[in-house]
């Protein structure tokens, strides 16, 4: 747990005792409906699913989140604790959120440094071409739902981290029409295998949690798991730190939150000790487009 901390706000510091003026995404005043679907149909596996949450008695169109649980691409669930957590809290403001299953490619093999790096790829492709199907499933019921399309947000943690990172920055997406945008990014303690993709055009505002002490997923750039270059699991990663620098020096809006000291726990610490940046980050960032710099610096 953090203790006494300091914060320090570097860029574009909101006051969040002026969020409680504001009601509708910054006020948990919505009681929470759940029900689940069938989002795609597999053959030989089981069918994916996924858990919808919505705000009761809200009746205009409002943003959707989609969540993607961690678990290293072995494990994890969309109706565990943390994943009901997030999507029931972060609902009582007013947005829809879908908590998605998506194949656990990797259950059995894991994600160390004798895992292939090419199966690391593979898997992170797979996360996303089912994440692109919960997509398209959802926009195809827009109206059902009440889906604001054109304010889409992926938050993941951990492995989800890293599905909706390459989701959005590496996947060559066949699935989903051109015109569907993703209108933000929060990432727990993820990371990207390249960073050549984002540029003015693509950059897309995006939050990242990270500590500096994280043993699987790095804060800047290094391997995977800190695997040595000999592993046959070796594969170079861009963690928060190296992508809020290239965001940066594109002048596009991030908004990073370091945690000195803090290990992979902070896949999803956020949801319980940070909710307040998260939905700053929301509303300023995403819904009211502010394009803001953010960094935030606690120590544990």
């Amino acid at each position: 747990m953090i203790s006494k901390f300091k914060l320090f706000v570097i860029i574009s510091v909101i006051s969040f005792g002026q969020l409680s003026a504001q009601k509708l995404y910054l006020t948990d005043s919505f009681k929470v409906k759940k029900r689940t679907f069938t989002y795609h149909k597999l053959k030989l596996e089981k069918n994916l699913k996924l858990d919808l949450y919505r705000p009761k008695k809200l009746k205009t169109i409002r943003p959707l989140i989609i969540y993607v649980h961690g678990g290293g691409f072995s494990g994890g669930k969309r109706n565990d604790d943390v994943s009901k957590t997030f999507s029931t809290e972060f609902t009582k403001f007013g947005y829809n959120v879908a908590s998605i299953s998506y194949r656990l490619t990797m259950k059995g093999i894991g994600f160390g440094c004798s895992t292939k790096a090419d199966l690391k790829i593979k898997a992170f492709d797979e996360a996303s071409k089912d994440l692109s199907y919960a997509i398209q499933y959802l926009l195809k019921k827009q109206k059902r739902f009440k889906i604001d399309t054109s304010k889409i947000i992926l938050v993941g943690s951990s492995a989800g981290a890293e599905a909706i990172l390459h989701f959005a920055y590496a996947y060559n997406n066949t699935i989903l029409n051109d015109d569907v945008k993703i209108a933000g990014l929060v990432s727990m303690a993820g990371a990207l295998t390249t960073l050549k993709n984002i540029n003015s055009k693509t950059a897309i505002p995006t939050q990242l949690f990270h500590g500096t002490k994280d043993e699987l997923v790095p804060y800047n750039i290094a391997p995977h798991h800190y695997c040595k270059t000999t592993d046959e699991g070796y594969l170079e990663l861009f963690g928060s730190r190296a992508i809020a620098d290239h965001l940066k020096k594109i002048d596009k809006s991030y908004y990073l939150y370091t945690v000195k000291n803090g290990d992979h726990s902070w896949n999803s610490r956020p949801i319980f000790e940070a909710k307040e940046h998260i939905l700053d980050f929301l509303y300023f960032d995403v819904l009211q487009n502010k394009q803001r710099k953010t960094e935030v610096n606690t120590s544990i």
